[in-house]
């Protein structure tokens, strides 16, 4: 009988901890935008079933959008420290790691299945493989879209002229700063979740996005005019935490590489399809819209050229890397 219940007592444990043991791991995925917007849709639609699918159950994803998780700067310093396994940014860390600036660089790509072919290309590898060297912490997974940004405003805004004495919103980094200066506009950095408000109160009279982010911020509620310039084509970086990543099996490891992989690829597809139906609905929604005639892309690139000759200036890196990128078919 002893024998018997020492028997039972060691199956019992080691049912229990084969329970234990197949408790899966989770993985918090933080970014800032709403499920609409076409990263964060396949962040649900690519990512977390390709992950969870391809390991069997043995990681479970949990999205979190809307900044639920923080804002840009707090997920970025989530996913360095390790409080957030996976985290979808756009450059905060380009102070530190300049290169990032490439992300922001104005009229870089013909267009945006360019820009597509760019960061799906040996170029992102080879910036993935410095970006971990800059930061040890964190593992650059994929580059995916962020968008086509456009200016919108409160006063007339259908020419280059029109950009002379308005204030924009912008966002904090000197090449957006400094396009809206060279444009004769004044600039105004402000988060993102305190940009309705100012438009609505007129603390500024416009600002620079996609038109993904004017619907999805209702912005045209509070913008009459958008200008389709398309001045920056932006993108949006998945990112891992390192230490996390490399305890995984390589197996597991591969699986969430190739998910994060087919998230961009879904993610551009996406929102290059939605251009059009954005511009419609903006349209129906009473704002003007202008197309940006090649004419005025010209004049605007000359107005800015102050700009991008001082980044080539002060970026050893900027000439090669912008001329590699350019020379992508």
């Amino acid at each position: 009988m002893k024998l018997g219940k020492i028997f039972a007592t060691c199956l019992t444990l080691v049912a229990a901890s084969s329970v234990f043991a197949a408790q899966p791991i989770t993985i918090k995925v933080g970014d800032n935008w709403n499920n609409t917007h076409p990263m964060a849709a396949a962040l649900d639609s690519v990512f977390k079933t390709q992950v969870e699918k391809g390991t069997n159950g043995a990681i479970k994803v949990d999205v979190y959008h809307s900044g639920t998780l923080g804002n840009e700067g707090d997920l970025w310093g989530g996913v360095r420290n390790g409080t957030i396994e996976v985290a979808i940014v756009g450059t905060p860390m380009n102070q530190e790691f300049p290169t990032m600036m490439i992300s922001d660089w104005p009229f870089l790509y013909r267009d945006m299945n360019h820009a597509k072919k760019v960061w799906a290309s040996p170029i992102a590898d080879e910036i993935n493989a410095e970006f971990h060297k800059k930061f040890p912490s964190v593992r650059l997974l994929a580059w995916g879209p962020n968008s086509a940004r456009t200016f919108t405003s409160n006063k007339k805004l259908t020419s280059v002229g029109d950009f002379k004495g308005q204030k924009f919103r912008m966002p904090g980094n000197p090449i957006h700063v400094g396009i809206a200066q060279n444009l004769g506009a004044s600039a105004q950095v402000i988060p993102l979740g305190e940009l309705f408000s100012a438009l609505e109160t007129g603390v500024v009279d416009g600002q620079d996005n996609g038109m993904v982010t004017v619907v999805s911020q209702a912005l045209n509620e509070v913008q009459k005019y958008l200008y389709e310039t398309n001045h920056i084509i932006a993108t949006l970086e998945i990112l891992v935490n390192a230490p996390f990543f490399d305890k995984l099996s390589a197996e597991h490891q591969k699986v969430i590489r190739d998910a994060a992989k087919a998230t961009a690829a879904k993610a551009w597809d996406d929102y290059i399809a939605s251009v059009d139906k954005d511009r419609q609905f903006l349209k129906g929604k009473g704002m003007t819209v202008t197309a940006c005639s090649p004419a005025d892309q010209q004049k605007i690139i000359e107005m800015i050229k102050p700009l991008t000759d001082k980044l080539y200036a002060e970026q050893a890196w900027a000439k090669p890397l912008t001329d590699k990128i350019r020379a992508v078919k």
